[in-house]
């Protein structure tokens, strides 16, 4: 939730936010606020876009509305908290010195700041166990940070004055010595404000719950919120994603969680209850009557490169299917929210993972790349990789078929597949509609139907785009038909580059919005689906189809399709 104040003319950025929640207090001290009416101009609103005052519950927990309390009388505003002076944010990167955060973190922190969108005080602060200077970690973030969004400010300047609020504190992860340090500085740049404080934790999930334990007990927010954004994998399996999350809700409540998913923060994600909620042409088709089957493809045409070591231990199931993919699936399959709301918005996704049918292995292809020559250059096999066991049985690739077990979804078949060192980079949502009944002109296709499908295809990455498939007449004295693209392309349409995922959910874990967050029963019911499928693979070792490095994947990802009567879209000539 974003309270934005202006006195004259409205501002077109975030330049004068200032965040008001005041939930999840780790102490009993609770304050008040109580000042005289004044005369201003205001706007209050959330990330989903809409103003606070036409949703239900869109101030997140029952503490963060009472701690707000203000009521709007003919302009007037009274009780509205504490003014920008007042208060101040402090963002602590638990894992300062890792790749996550030097590539994306920071770079996001500072992508806020140039937008505005940071309140008038702030402090970040990098945390880590390798011995360094504040000036060292400046140093060292600098040459990720760019201007790529425009050039209407001074970048160089821009960039000093963010690092200039950049400091470090080394510390072990599991000292609570070290984190009381921590607070000593944090309190320090306070200077005695209401202070909200949000660490992110980019380090290994074995860690998570000394840190959460050390950062609750000596460096929480004694006067404003305390927020801890956990980066995935949430456990293994069922088992130890239960016991990730009872440990941390030892020390945090459920609200003061957010769960991570990048992908949910991408644009064309976001762009899916746009699509399809307030396009009157889009809701109609979106069940079984009309939709013949959903594809959802991620494809990464590099290997692990250096990383084997920690996908061996999980694989790609677990790196891209339980979250991401599922995560898009549930969002693209719930039914209608009460409102935007993030807990009726996550009601929905529940629904839908509880609605799924178990995963049966014969539903299910893994593949792992192997070494290949082209164009004179020798490309690696998985298990070339120092760090990946030579008879290791880890899959780089997987396709499956799920199910949504319930009146919209019944019989139609949601296809997935991800996969390392395929031909291409590429994560769409691929929605093939049904055959025309009775189609006059399916003599002009010949036999293959499929030529004549609809499909509508939502591209998330790269070159974001939306494109219906339907069928037109060739121009000329002769009935062709020819499958032609009616085609929003982001980057003919929008001049503005797109914001990273990363600055979106960190802009909304600071305003408190939920709704891009995975809560803890969404993560139970994913891990209920894949866990089953999980074990029998590892159980019976099964061993995975081997496919060249830069082919399109295991032959038995094509045979899944047949057997559901599917035919994979990003093989078509449009791919």
């Amino acid at each position: 939730m974003a309270v934005c104040f202006h006195a004259s003319s409205p501002s077109s950025s975030c330049s004068s936010q200032i965040r008001t929640n005041r939930s999840e207090r780790t102490s009993s001290h609770k304050l008040s606020f109580r000042r005289p009416k004044r005369r201003i101009g205001f706007c209050i609103k959330s990330s989903n876009g809409l103003p606070i005052t036409s949703q239900v519950g869109s101030l997140g927990s029952s503490q963060e509305k009472a701690a707000l309390d203000f009521e709007v009388e003919g302009g007037w505003q009274q009780d509205i908290g504490p003014t920008s002076e007042e208060m101040t944010i402090s963002i602590t990167v638990v894992g300062a010195s890792g790749d996550l955060a030097k590539k994306k973190i920071f770079p996001a922190l500072f992508a806020l700041f140039y937008e505005n969108c940071l309140p008038k005080n702030f402090s970040i602060f990098g945390y880590a166990r390798s011995k360094m200077s504040d000036e060292e970690l400046r140093n060292s973030i600098s040459g990720t940070l760019t201007c790529r969004i425009d050039s209407r400010h001074k970048c160089e300047d821009k960039m000093e004055e963010f690092l200039g609020r950049c400091f470090y504190q080394a510390g072990q992860y599991g000292s609570e010595e070290d984190f009381s340090e921590l607070d000593r500085k944090l309190r320090q740049k306070e200077g005695g404000r209401i202070a909200q404080r949000l660490f992110y934790l980019s380090i290994p999930p074995n860690i998570f719950v000394d840190v959460v334990k050390c950062a609750t007990l000596r460096a929480s927010s004694p006067t404003g919120w305390t927020r801890v954004i956990v980066e995935k994998p949430f456990g293994r399996d069922s088992k130890s994603s239960g016991e990730l999350t009872r440990s941390l809700k030892q020390y945090l409540s459920e609200d003061q969680i957010f769960r991570i998913d990048h992908y949910l923060g991408k644009e064309l994600v976001e762009n899916l209850s746009v699509l399809r909620f307030s396009n009157l042409v889009f809701e109609p088709l979106w069940s079984r009557q009309y939709i013949r089957n959903v594809q959802l493809i991620f494809s990464e045409d590099f290997g692990t490169e250096g990383r084997g070591g920690y996908f061996d231990s999980y694989g790609i199931i677990r790196d891209i299917m339980q979250n991401h993919l599922l995560q898009i699936l549930a969002l693209f399959a719930m039914e209608p929210p009460v409102s935007l709301d993030a807990e009726d918005i996550r009601n929905e996704k529940v629904k839908v993972l509880r609605s799924m049918k178990n995963l049966q292995i014969d539903d299910v292809v893994v593949g792992q790349y192997k070494g290949h020559s082209k164009g004179g250059r020798a490309f690696p096999a998985y298990t070339d990789d120092a760090t990946v066991p030579k008879n290791s049985l880890t899959p780089t690739f997987a396709a499956a078929a799920i199910f949504i077990d319930n009146a919209r979804w019944d019989g139609v078949p949601f296809l997935m597949k991800a996969g390392k060192a395929l031909h291409t980079r590429r994560a769409e949502i691929r929605v093939q509609f049904r055959h025309v009944p009775g189609n006059l002109y399916k003599r002009s296709f010949g036999t293959d139907l499929d030529k004549a499908t609809n499909e509508l295809v939502i591209r998330v990455q790269p070159d974001e785009s939306i494109y219906l498939k339907i069928n037109n007449k060739i121009p000329g004295l002769t009935m062709r038909l020819d499958s032609s693209r009616l085609n929003l392309l982001y980057s003919a349409k929008y001049m503005r580059e797109i914001p990273d995922a990363y600055e979106r959910l960190l802009l909304d874990a600071i305003e408190g919005e939920r709704r891009l967050f995975i809560r803890s029963d969404e993560l139970d019911a994913a891990w209920a689906l894949f866990t089953p499928l999980l074990k029998e693979l590892e159980e019976k070792k099964i061993a995975p189809e081997l496919y060249p490095y830069g082919s399109r994947g295991p032959v038995g990802a094509h045979y899944l399709a047949a057997k559901h009567g599917v035919r994979w879209g990003d093989i078509g000539s449009d791919s």
